[in-house]
C-alpha cells in the first residue's frame, strides 16, 4: 500500500535518539531546549514550548488566553477534531466559520459576515478565532488580524500542517498576525517527534503561562512565585497545570528532523508540481495555492468531479483496492455525532460540506518514488474517466 503520508527516519535521526538513550536524561534534559531553539529558529518567534501533542498545545494555548465557561471560540470546520475539542476541554463553547472553496481555509469573507451579524444581533462574539492552515497552505492572516483588532478577539493559528510554510515576509509561527501558533509533529506531518506539538508566541506574558500550564503549574522561577525561593530545591505550584511535557527522546528526533525541513518541503513541492501538471485541464479539482505564500504541502487533496462516472466513494474504494492509501481530510467537525448532541446540524457551512462530499487525499511524502507517483496519477486519471 502506498501511504498518503509517511515519516522519513534517517541514520542521523537514530543516532540522535540513541545519544539521548545513552545519556543521563531521558526527559527534562538538554535535548528539549535544543528542539525549542530549532523551532524558534525556523519560525522567528521569540518563544517556543514543545509538548507531547498538538492537542496539548492547543489546550494550553487556549487556557493561556483565559478561555473558559461563558466564552466562545470560532474555527474552521475543515480541521481535525482537536482544534475545537480543546476549547471544550476549557469549558468554552465553539462555533464554526465556513471555508473558502478554493483555498479550503477559513473564509475571511465568511468570518467578517458572521462577526457583523453576531454583533448586530447582540450575540456572543468569539474570544478566540483559530484559523487552520489546511494542507500547509497559509491563511490570509493579515486580513484576519484586521478583524481581530476591530472585534477584539485573540488569534491562535492552528499550523499543525504548516511547519516551514511562509506568507509574504513571514514564516508561519512567527506570530506576526496572531497571539500564538500551534504545530504538530505527528509521524505523517512535515517533521516528526513521534507524537508531539509546540506553541510559539512573541508575548512574554503568554510565554510565562504556557511554561506553567505545560508542567503541573509549577515553577522554580522566582518572578512567578508567590513567595521567595528557599533554595535551589524549592518550587511552587502557582496554578493548575498538566503533565504535557515532551521527552528528550522525542525532542532529539525533532531537532535532527528540523535540519532537513527545507529539503522536505522542496521535495513535496516537486511532487506537488507533478500532480498539478497531471490534473491540469481535467475536471479533477485541487487546492489553490497562493502566489505570495509557500505552502508546506502537508497534504495533496483532490475534489472528485461531481459528474464523474464513478462516485467519490467508488473512486476511493477502487484506489484502496489498487494499493493506494488515499484518505479523507476532513469530515466537517460539527457533523460528528458528539457535536450533533451539542446542537449542531448539517447546513451550517455549505462550502465545507460540499468540499467534504468530493474530497480525496492522495499520497504525498518524502519517500514517495517517481514510479509510485506515476502509478497514482495513472490510476486517478483512469478512474475519473471510468465507465466500469
Amino acid at each position: 500500500m502506498i501511504p498518503y503520508g509517511r515519516q522519513d527516519i534517517t541514520q542521523e535521526d537514530r543516532d540522535a535518539v540513541l545519544a539521548v538513550l545513552d545519556s543521563d536524561f531521558l526527559t527534562q534534559g538538554p535535548a528539549l531546549p535544543a528542539f525549542e531553539a530549532a523551532v524558534r529558529e525556523v519560525t522567528g518567534a521569540a518563544h517556543a514550548f514543545a509538548v507531547n501533542s498538538a492537542t496539548s498545545a492547543l489546550h494550553i494555548a487556549y487556557l493561556a488566553l483565559d478561555l473558559g465557561p461563558g466564552d466562545v471560540l470560532w474555527t474552521s470546520p475543515n480541521t481535525f477534531l482537536a482544534t475545537s475539542n480543546a476549547a471544550l476541554f476549557c469549558g468554552a463553547s465553539v462555533d464554526f466559520v465556513d471555508i473558502d472553496p478554493d483555498t479550503l481555509n477559513l473564509s475571511v469573507e465568511a468570518l467578517a459576515k458572521k462577526l457583523a451579524e453576531t454583533r448586530a444581533a447582540g450575540g456572543r462574539l468569539p474570544k478566540i478565532v483559530v484559523p487552520v492552515h489546511f494542507g500547509g497552505e497559509p491563511c490570509d492572516m493579515a486580513a484576519i488580524a484586521a478583524l481581530a483588532r476591530e472585534y477584539g478577539f485573540a488569534v491562535v493559528e492552528d499550523a499543525s500542517h504548516a511547519i516551514g510554510a511562509s506568507y509574504g515576509n513571514h514564516r508561519v509561527g512567527a506570530c506576526a498576525h496572531s497571539d500564538m501558533t500551534v504545530f504538530s509533529f505527528h509521524p505523517v506531518k512535515i517533521v516528526t517527534t513521534g507524537e508531539g506539538g509546540a506553541v510559539t508566541t512573541n508575548r512574554a506574558d503568554l510565554a510565562d503561562r504556557l511554561g506553567l500550564l505545560r508542567s503541573h503549574g509549577m515553577t522554580r522561577d522566582e518572578r512567578l512565585m508567590r513567595g521567595r525561593s528557599a533554595g535551589g530545591w524549592y518550587y511552587e505550584q502557582v496554578t493548575l497545570g498538566f503533565n504535557y511535557r515532551m521527552t528528550d527522546i522525542q525532542a532529539a528526533l525533532g531537532t535532527s528532523q528540523m535540519k532537513r525541513l527545507d529539503d522536505y518541503i522542496a521535495g513535496r513541492e516537486t511532487r506537488a508540481l507533478l500532480y498539478d501538471e497531471a490534473f491540469a485541464g481535467t475536471d479533477i479539482g485541487t487546492q489553490r495555492r497562493s502566489a505570495d505564500a509557500r505552502s508546506a504541502l502537508h497534504l495533496y487533496v483532490l475534489r472528485w468531479p461531481k459528474d464523474a462516472a464513478l462516485s467519490r466513494r467508488e473512486a476511493y474504494d477502487r484506489m484502496r483496492a489498487a494499493d493506494i492509501g488515499v484518505n479523507l481530510h476532513y469530515i466537517p467537525v460539527y457533523l460528528q455525532p458528539y457535536y450533533a448532541d451539542l446542537g449542531f446540524r448539517p447546513g451550517l457551512c455549505p462550502a465545507a460540506e460540499a468540499y467534504h462530499d468530493q474530497a480525496i487525499t492522495i499520497p504525498l511524502h518524502p519517500r514517495l518514488t517517481r514510479n509510485d507517483q506515476d502509478y497514482v496519477i495513472e490510476t486517478v486519471r483512469k478512474l475519473a474517466k471510468s465507465n466500469s
